[in-house]
């Protein structure tokens, strides 16, 4: 028998009713689930995951039966009250954790079929961008992004020099490259975290609160410049934070509650 759910999903979209244009007209629909994989171009597949986790002698569900797929060239946002779930999905995603249940599949690679070595080869290609910046405090920017380079081990040595000063140049710090963390502010450490994810030339940037340290004008800054990326530099991101501004730079925004999508919203 088919197995068919019924999935909220919101649309946004600009409509012409009458010969005007009305933009961010917002559409709630239920969309029927029949379990069908359309083929696209998908970068991450989750499927039926699970993640339970014991707290005191008690299980704790931080996922359940979650699907999602995630196409190239998407910058998703995930959002939801701590403890949803957001964290726990990038970390399965990243291959930093594993699901209790389910499937995780990453650039067509199945996480869970994968030893140690091709996981941490991974890893290797996906960008990591943290809320608290993550940054070698007596490093440069120069350095920082440098040290990308050199655990990632596959950009030939005498290419380093000037794929370091194009990413640094790219989030616009080329004036300030010689300067350590202390020396920057938050919005400027920021922009070396995302400089430093981008070195690697990753086709997908995981992002956890990116902007959980930044005051709203900086935030939506950094925010801009990740979409940027997308558009530009053809990565995909998957982003988990709490801060409203990032639904209008999402081209897909995913609601989550107790472990569960609870809306997504298409924005293109």
């Amino acid at each position: 028998m088919l197995s068919v759910r019924l999935l909220p999903m919101v649309i946004v979209a600009d409509y012409r009713f009458d010969g005007k244009l009305v933009r961010n007209v917002k559409l709630t629909c239920m969309i029927a689930d029949y379990g069908l994989r359309i083929m696209r171009d998908i970068v991450i597949d989750v499927a039926g995951v699970e993640r339970t986790f014991t707290l005191n002698g008690r299980e704790v569900k931080a996922l359940q039966n979650l699907d999602m797929q995630i196409e190239r060239g998407s910058m998703v946002v995930l959002m939801g009250p701590s403890g949803s779930g957001k964290t726990t999905l990038l970390n399965l995603v990243g291959g930093l954790d594993q699901p209790t249940r389910g499937t995780v599949t990453v650039e067509g690679q199945r996480l869970d079929t994968l030893n140690g070595q091709a996981l941490a080869a991974l890893r290797r290609r996906i960008g990591f961008i943290f809320q608290s910046f993550a940054l070698m405090p007596t490093a440069s920017a120069y350095e920082n992004v440098e040290l990308a380079l050199r655990l990632s081990g596959e950009l030939p040595r005498k290419e380093w020099d000037g794929r370091i000063r194009r990413c640094i140049a790219a989030v616009g710090l080329t004036t300030w490259i010689d300067h350590r963390p202390y020396e920057l502010s938050g919005g400027q450490q920021q922009r070396v975290a995302i400089a430093r994810a981008l070195a690697i030339r990753p086709r997908l940037i995981l992002a956890d609160e990116p902007t959980g340290d930044l005051d709203s004008k900086t935030g939506e800054q950094i925010l801009g410049l990740l979409r940027s990326l997308v558009r530009h530099e053809a990565v995909t991101i998957l982003m988990a934070t709490h801060d409203p501004a990032a639904a209008d730079f999402a081209t897909d925004l995913y609601h989550l509650r107790d472990g569960t999508i609870a809306e997504r919203v298409m924005q293109g």
